[in-house]
């Protein structure tokens, strides 16, 4: 059987797929729709990352397809109603790049609060910004709240709880009464209510028509205003022009954004001169070990759906 693979993955991965189908394996083909719509005509699996955008009209060339392995978690550039209709088995690498994303939360959220990892140039070229400096904050017995609270959250919080903050979580699909809080040690509370406690606030949920801009200029106005936000979710839940302003105006102590609407970036975009802001080209679940955790689950997964296939086809011509 044949697989294209049309985004970066992690070599070893490829190399097992290779051991018993046909790979066409180039990280370019995302920027070449046509040539890998070409390809599509003959193949059996696709293997993506976020920027491949699955489409009905790129499924119209894959009339053989019979898997999507999603090097990643969100869904957000594959219409899986589509490839549902044509029974097209869609596959993400739930659970593998976790560990990435909570550390990049974390690890954000230290360096904000804190505010003086980003001074380099000033003291190596003879400044000493000691006494301006010197009000950093710790991360200990602060207030970590969690927006969504499925594998990726629940982490975060185990180390967040680790660094001693207290943690709080709102997530409309768990029930106030569900095992995992109790279990978890993390309080359940509304959405407005997390905002205006936490020191540090971090994005956990799906882009869909409920969570759009989701923070919005009303909800930053509850948080506090030393309060940090991180979004590792997806662009579009936050109004990014709101957080601009928000910072500009010393309304919000930082923010970390790994993902946008627009990506990338415009040359000119909103957030040009802000304060207090770190911005990453959504990467906060890649990592060297998570690449290979992610391709090795797709990899052994996509396997397994190809397999389970062609198994079923040869059931079908026996009977």
């Amino acid at each position: 059987m044949e697989i294209v693979i049309s985004e970066f993955m992690d070599e070893t991965a490829v190399d097992s797929l290779r051991e018993s189908h046909s790979v066409t394996y180039d990280s370019g083909l995302v920027d070449r729709p046509n040539e890998l719509a070409g390809h599509l005509e003959r193949a059996d699996a696709l293997i993506v990352r976020n920027r491949t955008q699955v489409t009905a009209e790129l499924l119209d060339h894959a009339t053989q397809l019979k898997v999507v392995g999603r090097l990643g978690v969100g869904l957000d550039n594959i219409d899986v109603a589509e490839c549902q209709r044509r029974n097209i088995a869609v596959i993400p690498a739930t659970g593998a790049n976790a560990r990435a994303v909570a550390e990049y939360v974390i690890g954000t959220a230290m360096l904000l609060l804190r505010g003086a990892y980003l001074c380099s140039a000033q003291v190596a070229a003879g400044d000493w910004p000691r006494t301006a400096l010197s009000n950093g904050r710790e991360i200990g017995g602060k207030t970590l709240g969690l927006i969504g609270f499925g594998g990726i959250g629940r982490l975060t919080a185990q180390l967040g709880q680790s660094m001693g903050m207290t943690v709080l979580a709102h997530d409309p699909a768990i029930s106030t009464d569900a095992p995992i809080w109790r279990e978890s040690g993390v309080q359940c509370v509304e959405l407005d209510a997390l905002l205006a406690k936490a020191d540090v606030a971090s994005l956990h949920v799906p882009l869909v028509d409920s969570t759009r801009n989701l923070i919005d200029a009303s909800r930053l106005a509850l948080m506090k205003p030393d309060s940090i936000l991180i979004n590792t979710a997806r662009g579009g839940i936050v109004d990014e022009h709101a957080v601009a302003a928000a910072l500009s105006a010393g309304r919000l102590g930082g923010a970390a954004l790994d993902v946008f609407l627009d990506e990338p970036l415009p040359a000119a975009s909103a957030f040009t001169g802000v304060p207090n802001l770190v911005l990453t080209p959504h990467i906060a679940g890649v990592t060297a070990e998570s690449n290979v955790r992610v391709s090795q689950m797709i990899a052994q997964r996509v396997a397994q759906a190809l397999k389970d296939a062609a198994t079923n086809a040869d059931d079908t011509r026996i009977a």
